[in-house]
């Protein structure tokens, strides 16, 4: 019997996949799939689980930020209450200042009006004194002089007042 080359081709590849099933390498390829498949939905389990981590993460910080865009907003708002009555405080202050200067100096110029009044009184006084003794002197009548003394101080004291 001749046996041609595609007979033996034949024969090698039975034996092939004889020799496959005996080494039971589809169970092995099966084994390696299914540990490939079982590796690749770990995976993508772990991924799930750390997308679901992040969204939290992101939704947590997006809190935090707004709190913390609230807590800004209200010491803002704190700071400008504050530098308002700061600024108020400060008018007022100013305002009472003002006034005090004012009273003072107006306190000062009736204490020099009467200064002044005091001493144009007492100008008066020591010329009208000077006058009666200059004619008491040229007259030297004592009686005349005496009288005319007494005159000139009324007419100084009615005058003044």
């Amino acid at each position: 019997m001749a046996f041609d080359a595609t007979f033996y081709a034949f024969v090698g590849l039975v034996l092939f996949l004889a020799l496959i099933a005996y080494l039971k390498v589809p169970a092995m390829m099966g084994g390696a799939l299914d540990q490939r498949a079982e590796k690749i939905s770990n995976d993508l389990a772990e991924a799930k689980r750390l997308r679901e981590e992040a969204q939290s993460l992101l939704a947590e910080y997006q809190r935090k930020r707004k709190e913390a865009e609230a807590e800004a907003a209200a010491i803002v708002a704190v700071a400008q209450r504050e530098a308002e009555a700061l600024a108020a405080e400060a008018k007022q202050k100013t305002e009472e200042y003002v006034a005090r200067r004012t009273a003072l100096s107006e306190q000062k110029i009736k204490q020099a009006e009467a200064d002044a009044i005091n001493a144009v009184r007492s100008a008066a006084v020591d010329l009208a004194i000077g006058a009666a003794e200059t004619v008491l002197a040229a007259k030297k009548d004592v009686q005349i002089g005496k009288s005319l003394f007494d005159k000139a101080v009324s007419e100084v004291k009615s005058r003044l007042n």
